[in-house]
């Protein structure tokens, strides 16, 4: 036998050895319990298990980054939008007055808050391949920390009085937001797998509650409360950061509405430090996102065609990720990338579907993103009795974190008890279909501000008091119904991307889902010629048609896929090693 096959099944060996080793581990965290039958599967009420403090630890040092990140960029479209007041070093506008800075117009706030918004959540991708391929999720996050920082001091700089009432000010806030935005996707990437890791069974198993009755504890389940209350947490930092960086721009200045969040920013590093080794840590496993690709056109290699339809069914006919399993080719023609096993095939293919299903998530991000840019700017032409415009946003945090609970305690265990399988992707349909409800709130509260203004359909030309008699707080129902849909969709598509994808393969799958909001961003500068008077109701009524035809369509493309949730959570776990590290 040649030298070249004889390192080939040295390989292959090796990667079954590590497997064996791993699947003990896992193992481990499984000794002692009862696992179900197929009947007691179809019968049993099933329950999360109690989430892990590790988890907890790492939901905290979320909670400070989201403080950080809302806590600043709240105050964006004033600093961006409204000019500085009269006789105002630092920005702020007082009890009546308007807080400003650069004076750049909605246009100008709409697009570049969309663009910071589009670049957040596009350098997640890069995060991902980092964390997977060379340094692990934990030492990525502590990179990303540090990245950040610099970004928020810049950041305070821009505000700070001689440079506010300058032409430096823009400047320097644009180079801020890029560095912001660099350090939040290398961190938003690894963060949100890195805290569901810390729960560590991955099989049904079945106990019986003090009541007496048989239950089953389902992962899936777990996963989905790690995520409620992480997402709890982000909401806490972003209810708490919103709030009182609104009043510090309106009372104090943008100065201390970029420092305070600073501060808060540097509790991550400490609490990073102080849990270092409690925490369980997936290792980097090389160029995974390679072997992946290479897969894809291994399987691909014969089934192309002229004919576009042929090609699309070859590519979704049953069998199609069969042909890469290594138990369906001989060990002396297995290529050398191909050090995995049979069940890594399936768990790509399964993430594979993940994406598919995060393709239609850009269309509910745009409903979502209202609340960063035109929403704020909607509240400032009504009466806000005192209120700084940019504080009803924070309706939205405040109901996530009173809705939250209610959800885990109260709701989905009834739903549960009624036999209503609520599943995620039946939860990600209705939370398209709320995001649409909060579209046509904001329409016709939109339509009430141009017959009520003084200023007629240029509402915004209107400068306090002189603003439409309409309390601003008929903007309650857009958020709430925001909130609603977020519990929905976006909690739940943070849960799918970490269930679906290959444990080596988590950031990757995370960062696309995470990208969606980037596209969603791309495709809101399309609609910033909306984003002014007298176009405002086109525009949210344009929002809310296309996430309620999004949730339609997408119902229609998944539900065979829902079908079949029990069979792709209870998937073995595949086994897959960088060639370079063969031995």
């Amino acid at each position: 036998m040649s030298t070249p096959e004889k390192e080939l099944k040295s390989d292959i060996a090796s990667s079954d050895k590590h497997s064996e080793i791993d699947h003990e581990l896992d193992d481990d965290v499984h000794a002692g319990l009862t696992f179900p039958t197929e009947e007691e599967k179809a019968t049993l009420r099933r329950i999360p298990d109690t989430i892990p403090w590790n988890a907890y630890l790492i939901a905290v040092v979320e909670l400070a980054e989201r403080f950080s990140f809302y806590g600043s960029s709240v105050v964006f479209t004033n600093f961006i939008q409204q000019g500085l007041p009269p006789g105002s070093h630092t920005g702020a506008g007082g009890l009546n007055g308007q807080a400003g800075a650069l004076g750049m117009g909605q246009r100008a706030s709409t697009g570049i808050t969309t663009f910071f918004s589009f670049w957040s959540y596009v350098t997640p991708l890069i995060g991902a391949y980092i964390a997977d391929t060379y340094l692990g999720r934990f030492k990525t996050i502590c990179i990303a920390v540090f990245i950040a920082l610099i970004g928020h001091i810049i950041l305070i700089i821009s505000a700070v009085p001689g440079v506010i009432e300058g032409h430096g000010a823009i400047g320097a806030f644009i180079v801020a937001i890029i560095i912001m935005g660099f350090g939040t996707g290398l961190f938003k990437s690894n963060i949100s797998p890195l805290v569901a890791e810390q729960y560590r069974r991955t099989k049904l198993f079945v106990i019986t509650t003090p009541k007496g009755e048989r239950v089953i504890v389902d992962p899936t389940l777990t996963v989905s409360r790690v995520y409620m209350y992480f997402y709890l947490f982000i909401n806490i930092g972003a209810l708490i950061g919103q709030i009182s960086m609104s009043y510090s721009e309106k009372f104090v200045g943008f100065y201390l509405a970029y420092t305070l969040p600073t501060v808060v920013f540097l509790l991550c590093p400490i609490i990073l430090w102080v849990g270092r080794n409690r925490y369980h840590r997936t290792p980097p496993t090389g160029s995974v996102l390679a072997t992946a690709i290479r897969i894809w056109r291994f399987c691909a290699r014969d089934k192309w065609s002229l004919n576009p339809v042929t090609t699309w069914r070859n590519f979704n006919r049953a069998g199609f990720w069969d042909a890469a399993k290594p138990s369906n080719i001989r060990a002396e023609e297995r290529p050398a990338w191909m050090t995995f096993n049979d069940q890594w095939v399936d768990e790509v293919q399964r993430g594979v579907k993940a994406c598919g299903v995060f393709l239609w998530y850009p269309l509910y991000w745009l409903t979502y993103n209202q609340i960063n840019n035109n929403l704020t700017s909607q509240a400032a032409t009504m009466s806000t009795h005192g209120i700084p415009n940019d504080v009803l946003s924070n309706l939205d945090p405040l109901a996530l974190v009173i809705l939250i609970p209610i959800c885990d305690i109260l709701i989905y265990p009834a739903f549960r008890r009624m036999g209503l399988n609520f599943t995620a992707l039946k939860k990600i349909t209705f939370g398209f279909m709320t995001g649409a409800a909060a579209m046509v709130w904001a329409a016709v509260v939109q339509h009430y501000i141009y017959k009520t203004s003084p200023c007629g359909n240029h509402a915004a030309n209107c400068e306090p008091p002189n603003v439409s008699p309409l309390n601003v707080w008929i903007q309650s129902g857009s958020y709430i119904l925001i909130a609603i849909s977020e519990i929905l969709a976006s909690i739940t598509g943070l849960e799918y991307a970490f269930t679906k994808a290959p444990k080596n393969m988590r950031s990757l799958v995370m960062s696309i889902f995470l990208f969606m909001s980037a596209i969603a961003s791309a495709l809101g500068e399309a609609f910033v010629s909306l984003s002014a008077d007298p176009l405002l109701v086109w525009n949210y009524g344009t929002m809310g048609v296309l996430a309620a035809v999004a949730g339609i369509l997408f119902w229609f493309s998944v539900r065979d896929l829902d079908a079949r949730e029990d069979e792709l959570n209870e998937m073995a776990t595949g086994e897959m090693r960088d060639p370079k590290k063969s031995s």
